[in-house]
C-alpha cells in the first residue's frame, strides 16, 4: 500500500505546484531582475494585500495577490506587489485608491505614475506597486517590460471604465481621481453626499476629481447610472432632500444631470466657478451603427436582375431537356414498335364531313 500512497502524495504535490504556477501573477525574471528564492507570497485574502483597505479591495473584486523580492547585479534590490481583480474596472478602482496628487505620470502599462523610489501602474486587471532601492534612467523601461510580462484577461475584461473621459481638463489636478463602485470604496472618495443618497442598488459608478479654484480646491463628483431615467430620479431625490443633506454634513453643493450622469461640485469654490465647472460636463452618447455600409446581395438591384435572368435560363434549359427527352422517346418507340404506341392507324384517322355546297334544283 505504500506505493499508491506515495504516488498519490506526489501527484497532489505536483498538482499544487502546477496550480501555483498557473495562478502566479509576477514572472520569475524580467529585465535582468531575478526573483529571490522563497520570497514569493501568493494569497487570495484581501487582508494580505492591504489590511487597512481589505473591504475596499474585496468590493473591487480582488481575486489574488502576490508579492516578491527581486535582485539584480548582486547588489540591486526591488520589492514588487501585484493585485489581480476580476476585471479592469476593479483594477482601475484600486489604482486610483493608491494614486496620490503630486505623483509624476509615467508611460508604464495602461496607467502609470511614480514618486521617488515608488512606481505604481495598472495593466489589464492587475495593479502593481514597485519599490526600488535606487532609481536610475532604466527603471521606467524595466517596469514597462514587467507590465508586458503580466497575464492579461481577454476581451472587455481588460478595458477600464470610461467615466473618466467626461472629466473637464482645465484646472484639473493630476492624479486626484478616485473611483468607486460600492459604499466601501465610495466612503474613501471624500464625496459630499452620503452613500445612502446614491442608492447603490441601482449599480452606480462614481468618480471624483479635484480642481483648482480661486477660493482653493473644488471637488467634482460624477455619478453614472445605467439609464438617464434612473439618474433623473436620483437627482430629484437629492434636490428634495437638499436641506437635510446639507445639515448632515454635505455642505453647499451644486448639481447637474447630463444623460445618465449626475455631476456634483462641492468644496472651496464660488457659485460662478461651480456652475462653469458643471457646464463643462456634457455627456455624449456613443451611437454604434450596426447597419451595413454597403448593399448586400438581397438589396442590390443588379444582383436581382441577374438572378431573374438566371432563373429564366434555368427554366428554358429544363424545358429544352424535357423536350429533347420527350421527343427522343417518341422517336425511339416509333422505331422499335411501329404502329403500336406511336402513330397508330386508329389514332391517325380523321373524321371528315363531306359537306358540299349544293343548291336545290329548281323545278
Amino acid at each position: 500500500m505504500r506505493f499508491p500512497i506515495k504516488f498519490l502524495a506526489s501527484f497532489l504535490f505536483l498538482a499544487t505546484k502546477l496550480f501555483a504556477l498557473d495562478s502566479a501573477i509576477l514572472p520569475k525574471s524580467f529585465a535582468g531582475w531575478q526573483e529571490d528564492p522563497g520570497s514569493a507570497k501568493i494569497s487570495h485574502n484581501p487582508a494580505d494585500a492591504d489590511a487597512s483597505n481589505a473591504a475596499v479591495l474585496k468590493e473591487f473584486g480582488l481575486t489574488d495577490f502576490q508579492s516578491a523580492n527581486y535582485s539584480k547585479n548582486g547588489d540591486r534590490k526591488l520589492i514588487v506587489r501585484a493585485i489581480r481583480f476580476d476585471d479592469a474596472t476593479g483594477a482601475y478602482g484600486a489604482y486610483t485608491l493608491y494614486s496620490q496628487p503630486g505623483m509624476q505620470t509615467e508611460e508604464i502599462g495602461r496607467h502609470g505614475e511614480s514618486a521617488g523610489d515608488r512606481v505604481l501602474f495598472m495593466q489589464g486587471n492587475v495593479v502593481v506597486e514597485a519599490k526600488f532601492d535606487q532609481v536610475n534612467a532604466m527603471s521606467a523601461a524595466e517596469m514597462r517590460e514587467l507590465a508586458s510580462d503580466l497575464p492579461q484577461p481577454g476581451g472587455s475584461l481588460g478595458e477600464p471604465p470610461g467615466l473618466a473621459r467626461w472629466l473637464p481638463q482645465p484646472a484639473f489636478i493630476e492624479h486626484s481621481v478616485k473611483y468607486a463602485v460600492g459604499p466601501k470604496s465610495y466612503d474613501l472618495t471624500g464625496a459630499p453626499l452620503p452613500s445612502s443618497a446614491l442608492d447603490f442598488s441601482k449599480s452606480p459608478e462614481i468618480l471624483t476629481a479635484l480642481y483648482k479654484s480661486d477660493e482653493g480646491t473644488a471637488k467634482l463628483t460624477l455619478i453614472s447610472y445605467p439609464t438617464p431615467q434612473i439618474a433623473g430620479a436620483q437627482l430629484r431625490n437629492i434636490e428634495q432632500n437638499r436641506a437635510s443633506l446639507q445639515a448632515g454634513g454635505a455642505g453647499d453643493f451644486q448639481t447637474k444631470r447630463t444623460g445618465p450622469i449626475l455631476a456634483v461640485v462641492s468644496g472651496d469654490v464660488s457659485l460662478s466657478e461651480a456652475k462653469s465647472l458643471l457646464a463643462s460636463v456634457n455627456y455624449e452618447a456613443n451611437v454604434t451603427f450596426d447597419e451595413p455600409t454597403f448593399l448586400g446581395k438581397k438589396d442590390n438591384i443588379g444582383n436581382l436582375i441577374v438572378a431573374a435572368f438566371g432563373l429564366i435560363g434555368l427554366i428554358l434549359a429544363v424545358a429544352i431537356v424535357f423536350g429533347i427527352v420527350f421527343g427522343g422517346l417518341r422517336i425511339l418507340l416509333k422505331r422499335l414498335y411501329p404502329n403500336r404506341f406511336i402513330d397508330r392507324p386508329e389514332e391517325n384517322a380523321v373524321i371528315t364531313l363531306n359537306l358540299r355546297d349544293e343548291s336545290p334544283k329548281s323545278t
